[in-house]
């Protein structure tokens, strides 16, 4: 195939990798990592302070934690939301999330191409406080 007229892109490493930037747009495929996205290494919530960020689960399985705190120094309340392969999650600005998954984990992430630490805010915490499903 012409690369004019189609990219194909794919990514099987453990991790996350941005693939393609378009007009301001960054989308990337997150992989299973088990030192960042098994349930019992979870040492943070984050929240993006300029943009939405949307997930697409494409395999295995995932669970989203998501925070309802408003402010910089408190996540609120943690609830675990177990995600379904094909749906769009869009968490809104300012929302404090993670996720942990399966070992064959793998998710489509669509996000604004400045998102970064610079613009994020993260939150320690201990895995016991998320919620089990």
């Amino acid at each position: 195939m012409d690369k004019q007229l189609v990219e194909i892109f794919s990514h099987d490493a453990p991790g996350y990798k941005p693939l393609v930037y378009y007009e301001g747009w960054r989308v990337a495929l997150l992989n299973y990592d088990r030192d960042k996205f098994s349930r019992e290494h979870l040492s943070y919530l984050e929240r993006h302070n300029n943009t939405d960020e949307v997930f697409i689960l494409l395999k295995g399985s995932c669970t989203l934690y998501i925070g309802n705190g408003v402010s910089k120094n408190d996540i609120g309340t943690v609830e675990a939301l177990k995600m379904e392969s094909g749906k769009l999650y869009n968490i809104k600005k300012g929302v404090w999330h993670n996720l942990s998954g399966s070992a064959d984990m793998s998710l489509a992430i669509i996000e604004n191409a400045e998102t970064s630490k610079n613009t994020s805010d993260y939150y320690a915490i201990s895995p016991e406080i998320l919620p089990s499903l």
